[in-house]
């Protein structure tokens, strides 16, 4: 089947969605409709419709149909289950999205950071640290490690931009796996000189480690997010 012809019409229902053409609770149009309605293979729009399941947009109702699940929420959100870069995420919410890279060197782990990390004492790392805006707000404070072996090539010029597009685009490396840890600290001066955190003592902390198609840890993140402006999503399903 043509990836970009159900890629087109994942994302299109997707919009629709997000947009509530298709509002919360009602039932998409069958899958005859949409055939017609996107002229393709009723193959097309089953893989269109299994991802917009697996993103928790929808859910299979046996003998009804497909039932809309999503609910906009107030807050910008972001999502667990998946790997999307700020760019991304910034776009998905439609906000206005700045990044300002306020630390970029070569480093050296030592035993602290490795231990912390999961990279080897003595790797060559990327150090950045980026403080993301949206909106004109101070609301992501990115404090990132690179392993320079996997990443090559590196700048603060591309931090500035994505790192991950550098990546995917550039390099030809793919990313596969990320396992998260999420947990509420209270704001360090380091947070509250960067970030825009309105009065909150505390900042929301998702921790990243992720892996390439080999297997391979190449990043070490650690985002620290203002509380009051983000919702992290993500859709579970029970498992008999």
């Amino acid at each position: 089947m043509p990836k970009a012809k159900f890629e087109g019409i994942y994302r299109s229902l997707k919009k629709k969605i997000e947009a509530q053409d298709y509002p919360y609770q009602s039932l998409l149009p069958s899958e005859n409709t949409l055939i017609r309605a996107y002229d393709c293979s009723r193959n097309t729009v089953r893989r269109a419709l299994g991802e917009l399941i697996d993103d928790g947009y929808v859910q299979p109702i046996q003998g009804k149909g497909v039932r809309v699940i999503f609910q906009p929420v107030g807050k910008t959100t972001f999502i667990i289950g998946g790997i999307e870069t700020f760019q991304e995420t910034a776009h998905r919410n439609h906000l206005q999205a700045v990044t300002r890279v306020t630390r970029f060197e070569s480093i050296v782990a030592d035993e602290q950071l490795a231990a912390r990390s999961g990279f080897a004492p003595g790797d060559a790392l990327w150090a950045v640290e980026r403080v993301r805006y949206l909106d004109g707000k101070a609301l992501i404070l990115d404090i990132n490690y690179f392993l320079q072996d996997l990443v090559p090539g590196l700048t603060a010029d591309i931090a500035a931009r994505s790192i991950y597009e550098y990546i995917e685009n550039v390099l030809g490396m793919q990313i596969v796996t990320s396992k998260r840890k999420m947990t509420v600290e209270h704001a360090t001066t380091h947070d509250d000189r960067w970030l825009d955190l309105d009065g909150y003592d505390c900042v929301a902390v998702v921790t990243n480690q992720t892996f390439n198609a080999d297997g391979l840890m190449f990043e070490y993140t650690q985002s620290r997010h203002q509380p009051d402006y983000f919702c992290f999503q993500d859709t579970a399903t029970r498992k008999k």
